[in-house]
């Protein structure tokens, strides 16, 4: 995303109305406890850390939604 990092792209995505509720989830490198902190405070659903396993996308993308009408 040029221009625009994964926290800003997911403040303005809430900021439009029919996207409130959309499941986002973080996919970062970055594992530090504030990092993710910085994720829910800018609107994350759920965070996972790379490399992450296939087995931890699957649970979190149902859980996901899970919690999303779809």
């Amino acid at each position: 995303m040029p221009n625009v990092n994964g926290l800003e792209a997911t403040k303005g995505i809430r900021e439009i109305p029919q996207y409130r509720d959309v499941p986002i989830i973080a996919m970062t490198a970055n594992a530090f406890a504030e990092d993710k902190t910085k994720c829910f405070e800018a609107g994350m659903n759920d965070f996972l850390t790379k490399p992450f396993n296939p087995a931890s996308l699957f649970t979190t993308l149902l859980r996901s939604l899970s919690r999303h009408d779809v």
